[in-house]
């Protein structure tokens, strides 16, 4: 079913078009060694993939700031792998964590063909939750970065998905209005909740095939976007 009268595609960023989940493992792998920090990265990633996703949750309502974010998801982790680390090194790690995160830019299946074909015939754009110096680097460095007319994250904006205001900044930049734009995300509630709420079509994407909704167009690879658009 293919969605009519559409101008702008806003995508995005993480676990929709960057492989966050490939280059954050990278950069645990690197920074580990880095450290000297004699950790087994597969049970690593077990413990730290749940707690670093509540903690984007909370940081999403407001409950954490960006500080207790870097820091809180590493110390918990540790803790709940019974591994003694002193607070210094927790700091240092998040702060490398940052600095080399970007460094790593596999992008997901499908992605750079998705852009190639919906920037002959759209203006793309970025909504974002991620840290403002982080996403751009990440944008710039996998290559990207030309496709889109514009980036907004939710540090520029003050708010963050599903908060209308993050919606109504991007599409003002964007000169665009909710009846001919389309969202597409990952996060249910953030991106497609948040977005059609405003007013805009939206595509979930589902890349984990965990759930099933019938209410919204899903899917989970982005080289099918042309179904759709």
């Amino acid at each position: 079913m293919k969605l009519n009268n559409i101008a702008h595609v806003f995508f995005d960023l993480d676990h929709t078009l960057w492989d966050f989940d490939k280059n954050s493992a990278l950069t645990f792998e690197y920074i580990f060694k880095l450290n000297q920090i004699d950790l087994d990265l597969p049970r690593f990633l077990e413990i730290y993939i749940p707690i670093n996703y509540e903690y984007w949750e909370n940081y999403r309502k407001n409950l954490v700031s960006k500080e207790k974010l870097r820091y809180g998801r590493l110390k918990d982790s540790f803790v709940a792998l019974s591994y003694q680390v002193e607070d210094v090194m927790v700091n240092k790690l998040a702060n490398d964590y940052i600095l080399y995160l970007s460094e790593y830019n596999h992008l997901l299946e499908g992605g750079i063909e998705a852009l190639d074909y919906l920037s002959k015939k759209y203006k793309l754009h970025i909504i974002t939750n991620g840290f403002e110096e982080v996403q751009h680097r990440k944008l710039k460095n996998s290559n990207i970065l030309s496709y889109f007319d514009t980036i907004t994250t939710s540090e520029e904006a003050g708010v963050k998905k599903p908060h209308p205001d993050i919606f109504d900044i991007s599409l003002r930049k964007a000169n665009a209005i909710p009846q001919t734009s389309v969202m597409i995300g990952d996060n249910y509630e953030a991106d497609i909740i948040g977005a059609a709420d405003f007013g805009l079509q939206t595509i979930y994407f589902d890349y984990y095939n965990k759930s099933t909704y019938n209410d919204v167009i899903g899917l989970n690879n982005l080289k099918n976007i042309n179904l759709y658009l």
